[in-house]
Formats: C-alpha cells, sequence, structure tokens
C-alpha cells in the first residue's frame, strides 16, 4: 500500500516523532491511518474540504494544515511505544509539546474563514 496523505509528508511525521520513534509503528500502513485522520478532523474542524481543495489554499494555511498533521501524527507514533526514548518523560515531554502547538494552531484555524484559506 503506497502512502496516500494530501497534507502531510511521511517525512514530516517522522520528523516530529523523533528519532527515537518506534520502527514498527512507524510504518506505511500507520502513516496512511495518521494522515487520513488528522485531514478529516481538520476538514471538520475549519467546515471545509481541505484535501480536495488544498491546491487553491493559502500557503501560509497549507503550512499550518501541514504542521498540524505531523505534529498529530507524531503524538501517536510517540504514543506507540515509549521505549526507544531515553526515558518516558522524553516522550512525554516531546508529546505536551506537540499538543500544545496543535491547540496554539486550533485558535488560529477556528477564527479563520475559509476566505482565509484560498487567500480572497
Amino acid at each position: 500500500m503506497a502512502y496516500t496523505g494530501t497534507i502531510v509528508a511521511v517525512a514530516e511525521m517522522q520528523f516530529m516523532a523523533g528519532e527515537n520513534v518506534d520502527a514498527t509503528g512507524d510504518v506505511e500502513a500507520n502513516h496512511n491511518y495518521l494522515a487520513g485522520y488528522a485531514e478529516a478532523y481538520l476538514c471538520n474542524l475549519v467546515k471545509y474540504d481541505i484535501v480536495t481543495n488544498w491546491g487553491s489554499l493559502n500557503a501560509t494555511y497549507k503550512k499550518l494544515f501541514s504542521e498540524y498533521a505531523a505534529r498529530f501524527a507524531a503524538i501517536a507514533l510517540i504514543q506507540y511505544n515509549m521505549a526507544g526514548y531515553t526515558s518516558r518523560i522524553e516522550a512525554e515531554d516531546m508529546i505536551n509539546v506537540h499538543w500544545a502547538r496543535l491547540q496554539q494552531i486550533e485558535r488560529i484555524l477556528k477564527e479563520a474563514s475559509v476566505q482565509d484559506f484560498q487567500g480572497v
């Protein structure tokens, strides 16, 4: 199965999860699931199909959507198995940093309109 996500690249998910992510959870099938979950969540959050309309979106908002999806995936990949990190505290700290940024992005997106996404 080939990776089919629209808004986030595998490399972005892996970067956010960190170098100690468990390789058995960091696989193509999981990238598809996690990207799809993030895409669905974001479409519902902003009340607009960002996946279908990806090509017409404002470049700045594309980066926010991609960052959100990468951090969302990273949290799940880190949670899958924390044993590879230097400590559970390190893994939990990484999750907390991602979670805080997800909340910041959500605040930005909730205040924006579809016209903002399209650069109108």
